[in-house]
């Protein structure tokens, strides 16, 4: 079947940032200077959070290749003989930068390259002798995986990256080590749901779900405001595509009750106010979704309107292929309304 277009959200990736920071210490003070990041939007980029995990953010766009030449000159044999602990984590830093270069160009060699990177770092980093930092680059890995089976629609990719993910959660416990292991149940959400969609299979999505809820037990909206709405919308997404699939009203309802909470916390946490418009147009979409399932001209009605007033109220919010969707949406349901 053929799924409504919806906004899944990504939250800041903190293991990029990290490898940033680690290219910044192998350099002069005014390189470093160079790469730090640039807090100045010029042009607002409202989609910034749908992109990936391996979005830049406010990086300049010439920091990633900067780093990935200054990383790669350091991985020597000498280096690895000697040092093979900071080895592995420079090796774990290149694939995070590969990445982040392999999203941005949406080139699959480069991400094949950075899990080679990973790779490499879990010849160094064992389970028994280092299991946090063992932990760390299975969850980077996973990341890569996704990144890679997203852009390329492979299956097989992303059951690598479930397998990854999963690794990463023999060492991280909600007891010991609750954000780490809140983060990737939150990526094994987006995970299942891409992998769901390839395979339309709801036990696939049932799985994003309990996975989404996992991540929910971590996140609250003082300190993790971004990652509470992302997760909520996150849930919201694929319960809306399970929704669909099932042809079931009940599993829609609980979809746009998650966009509402996604909302509310935006909202709220006076986050970007993209985040916000962006939580409507998802709840609206599944809600002409059920208008036409359950065949309510009324809910139709009301759907209609809201779409009207993102489309009038929020242009500057709204990338082209998001207003086209908002147009297309909002004939839908005018549609119903007259039927």
């Amino acid at each position: 079947m053929k799924f409504s277009n919806n906004y899944i959200f990504y939250p800041d990736n903190k293991a990029l940032e990290k490898a940033v920071e680690h290219y910044k210490s192998l350099v002069s003070d005014d390189e470093a200077t160079s790469a730090n990041a640039d807090n100045r939007v010029t042009v607002p980029d409202n989609f910034i959070y749908t992109r990936g995990n391996f979005e830049q953010h406010r990086y300049s766009a010439n920091v990633f290749t900067n780093a990935c030449n200054v990383l790669e000159a350091t991985l020597t044999e000498e280096i690895r003989q000697q040092s093979p602990l900071d080895w592995a984590a420079t090796q774990n830093s290149l694939g995070n930068i590969l990445s982040a270069l392999g999203q941005q160009q949406r080139n699959a060699d480069l991400f094949n390259k950075a899990i080679a990177c990973f790779n490499h770092a879990l010849e160094v980093f064992g389970q028994e002798d280092s299991p946090l930092d063992w932990a760390a680059t299975q969850s980077n890995l996973g990341s890569a995986l996704q990144a890679l089976g997203r852009q390329e629609s492979d299956s097989k990719a992303l059951k690598n990256s479930i397998d990854a993910y999963s690794a990463a959660l023999l060492e991280y416990s909600r007891k010991e080590t609750p954000q780490q292991w809140a983060s990737v149940m939150f990526q094994l959400g987006v995970t299942f749901h891409t992998y769901g969609r390839l395979l339309k299979g709801n036990r696939t999505f049932q799985k994003s779900v309990v996975a989404y809820k996992n991540a929910l037990a971590e996140f609250d909206a003082d300190d993790y405001a971004l990652e509470l709405t992302t997760t909520h919308n996150n849930r919201g997404a694929v319960l809306h595509h399970l929704g669909e699939s099932e042809e079931n009203p009940e599993r829609l309802e609980e979809a746009i009750r998650a966009y509402e909470t996604a909302l509310t916390v935006c909202m709220e946490q006076q986050l970007p106010f993209h985040l916000a418009v962006l939580c409507r147009v998802n709840k609206a979409t599944a809600q002409g979704v059920l208008a036409e399932l359950t065949n309510n001209s009324v809910l139709a009605d009301e759907v209609a309107d809201e779409f009207e007033l993102i489309i009038e109220c929020f242009p500057h919010v709204l990338q082209p292929l998001c207003l086209k969707h908002c147009e297309e949406q909002l004939s839908k349901v005018q549609s119903l309304s007259l039927n």
